[in-house]
């Protein structure tokens, strides 16, 4: 298993249309996917799933993966965090 903190500095937090675009990608995986924001956790090929977890900017949220393609999946939800959040 592979994860990563991630901080939201978009001033919108995770909102709808980020939220998808990002559930999008990670359906492009194989391995299970976790987001999670305090003690929450949302499968993140799911988009009400990730939205019912409401990140907000300053909120820490941890991606973790699990499976044969983890490495990848980590690494595209980095940059796609990175590049959009």
């Amino acid at each position: 298993m592979k994860a990563f903190d991630y901080t939201i500095t978009s001033p919108n937090g995770l909102h709808m249309r980020p939220a998808g675009l990002f559930s999008q990608k990670m359906q492009e995986f194989k391995s299970s996917i976790v987001l999670k924001r305090d003690e929450q956790e949302a499968d993140t090929k799911k988009l009400m799933a990730i939205m019912k977890l409401r990140p907000k900017c300053g909120q820490l949220i941890t991606v973790s993966a699990q499976g044969e393609d983890e490495d990848a999946a980590i690494e595209a939800a980095k940059e796609f965090l990175t590049a959009n959040l």
